[in-house]
């Protein structure tokens, strides 16, 4: 599989990848929606980035509205695959396709690329009525999973170890595959750093793609 150098842009070709399903048996391949329905895919960091598991479930509460205009959703994270299903279990977010990818095929093939410690331990993340203060990133996430009650596993760990660098993004695809809407994170102080797209221009675009 080919790896971008830089996030696919808008008329770009996307590529099929193939990942283990979590929300079902068996395997998820981008080629199966080819022809039959456009595709919203997020990839994000692992179930431990409390971030991610907000855009996840961000996606969840989309997916009605979504479908409404023939897209399908995809969430894909680093989370190895019995563990997500474990969380998925007691979080459930019903018929939203989900998949693991703790080799980060899917985030290198659409070119979302992994920044360095030194960029990740220098951000400050300043949330008031979240964070106490203002904190690192790894101060943050610890912080912020225990406040949610989300317990890190070692299969936790070893997708901490191997993403806290990468950076997330959402595509949506159109039936012949080509990419027609994106966003994607920045991990810079104040440039896009963990925040969601914006709702009203993804249905827009969404409902654009499915003319």
């Amino acid at each position: 599989m080919s790896t971008s150098t830089r996030p696919l842009q808008l008329g770009d070709q996307a590529p099929n990848i193939v990942l283990d399903a979590i929300s079902r048996d068996g395997k998820i391949a981008l080629d199966d929606f080819r022809g039959r329905n456009p595709l919203l895919i997020g990839m994000f960091r692992g179930l431990h980035c409390p971030f991610c598991r907000r855009h996840v479930a961000a996606m969840a509460q989309l997916k009605p509205a979504l479908r409404e205009k023939g897209v399908e959703c995809l969430a894909v994270v680093i989370t190895p695959v019995e563990r997500a299903r474990l969380y998925f279990r007691y979080h459930p977010a019903p018929d939203l396709l989900a998949a693991s990818d703790p080799e980060r095929a899917s985030h290198r093939a659409f070119g979302l690329r992994e920044v360095g410690m030194d960029t990740v331990k220098a951000i400050r993340v300043h949330l008031p009525g979240e964070l106490p203060e203002p904190m690192d990133v790894m101060a943050m996430d610890e912080f912020l999973n225990k406040k949610e009650g989300y317990e890190i596993t070692e299969a936790d760990q070893q997708a901490m170890a191997s993403s806290q660098g990468q950076l997330v993004g959402q595509f949506l695809i159109d039936r012949g595959g080509i990419v027609r809407w994106s966003f994607t994170e920045v991990l810079e102080a104040g440039l896009n750093t963990f925040r969601a797209p914006n709702p009203e221009e993804l249905m827009s675009a969404a409902s654009q793609v499915t003319h």
